[in-house]
């Protein structure tokens, strides 16, 4: 097998040390068979090996090589989808359940950094940014269900206050999240594993997993070079599961994301582009983020390919909206550039559930992968120990197919696409 190693990003480039691991050759047992060593995985991993799981983590090529080691490393809480369509899906209950998970996900992040030492970058806060008075009202609407139900410290942003964190005059306000934040992924991820192989999992690189016996009383993982037969198995591949497991691969449809580094600015310029050094998004339908790194560089991201494929020149998708905010990043050098996929899901919010007894599964985070899987990754541990109350609801909630299969939604997501941008376009 050809050996897989990180794109060739910032994020790899600077990447703390992380030893080669070995890929599975030959047949065992486990307590707990992990597919994917993202986020999810190693989240999950690293909850049921500190309980005395025996574990063991499977990856068809590095600890953080997908979404979770190459996205824009923001911390952005909630769900893709406001609280009160969540109530019309899985009622009142349910959505109050889920509403008291809002800032799991981030909380998650902030204790593994601090429990294990993890050397990744954490700066606090993210801002909202709106292009038009309908995103304002969107925004205001927003923070005005969620008051309720207990999630606060956020500001709504007016045109002057906004500009005090981001220096361009295309916003006309937006909102603070003080329980935002953002952070290096990659080192990130890498030291959760390094605290999950010293809490006794086993992480197994390069190691392509084939078919999954998930309807067996003890399920088989079975890989290109052996087999895993374990009491529970959790798939935690996301968008990069595939075909794998064909009850799953019709619920969600890969997208890619693009995103570039500048060379180093200038202090100055770093003061002027993000005063406050908080990381941004817009409230477009095809947004933009972007945020400085620990070396102040400006890492900018965005775009939306449906069905995962790759843009022929990232810099060239991207320079042009980082130059219209920031008309002094013109003559700055773009040294990192390279793109990834996430996974949606019909309804936006993430598939959730079991296939026979004893397999879990969790993706399909939508665009909210970063402090989704971390708070998905705690609750499937705790399903696993004996507690699946919380996984449940999530579990509940209904998924679709993507209509015609993923043949057909590529070109239909593209058409709503088209639709939403030219709506951001006009403000209406």
């Amino acid at each position: 097998m050809q050996q897989i190693n990180h794109t060739s990003s910032y994020y790899a480039a600077s990447a703390n040390a992380s030893p080669a691991r070995p890929s599975l050759k030959g047949d065992i047992e486990t307590d707990i068979c992990i597919v994917g060593a993202g986020f999810t995985g190693i989240v999950t991993g690293l909850t049921l090996a500190e309980q005395g799981y025996k574990v063991v983590i499977l990856d068809a090529a590095k600890v953080g090589w997908g979404a979770s080691g190459r996205n824009g490393g923001q911390i952005i809480n909630g769900f893709s989808r406001e609280i009160d369509y969540i109530e019309e899906t899985v009622g009142h209950d349910g959505a109050m359940a889920l509403a008291s998970l809002a800032l799991e996900g981030g909380n998650v992040i902030r204790e593994n950094i601090a429990k294990y030492g993890i050397e990744c970058d954490l700066k606090h806060g993210s801002v909202l940014a709106a292009y038009t008075e309908r995103q304002m009202k969107d925004i205001a609407d927003t923070i005005a269900l969620w008051k309720p139900l207990g999630r606060d410290g956020i500001d709504l942003l007016s045109t002057s206050d906004i500009r005090k964190h981001v220096g361009t005059d295309k916003y006309v306000g937006g909102w603070l999240d003080h329980n935002g934040g953002h952070i290096h992924p990659l080192n990130l991820v890498l030291g959760q594993a390094a605290a999950a192989e010293a809490a006794g999992a086993t992480i197994y690189e390069q190691t392509r997993v084939t078919r999954v016996q998930h309807q067996l009383d003890t399920p088989v993982v079975h890989t290109e070079g052996g087999s895993v037969t374990a009491r529970y198995v959790v798939l935690a591949g996301n968008a990069y599961l595939g075909k794998t497991v064909k009850e799953l691969y019709p619920k969600i449809l890969p997208a890619s994301t693009q995103i570039i580094v500048t060379e180093p600015l200038s202090d100055n310029m770093a003061r002027d582009i993000l005063p406050t050094d908080m990381c941004v998004e817009d409230a477009n339908y095809v947004l933009d983020y972007y945020r400085l790194t620990a070396d102040k560089r400006l890492l900018f991201g965005g775009g939306t390919v449906y069905g995962g494929e790759d843009v022929a020149d990232v810099e060239k998708a991207l320079r042009p909206n980082m130059e219209k905010l920031f008309p002094a990043t013109r003559d700055l050098k773009v040294d990192y550039g390279w793109q990834g996929n996430i996974a949606l899901t019909w309804s936006r919010l993430p598939h959730v559930g079991r296939l026979g007894k004893s397999t879990y599964f969790a993706h399909g985070y939508s665009g909210h992968g970063v402090t989704s899987s971390h708070m998905m990754g705690r609750l499937v541990g705790a399903a696993v120990h004996g507690d699946a109350s919380l996984f449940d609801v999530f579990a509940g909630m209904p998924a679709r197919s993507f209509p015609g299969g993923q043949l057909l939604s590529v070109p239909l997501s593209t058409i709503g696409c088209w639709w939403y941008s030219m709506r951001d376009k006009l403000g209406i």
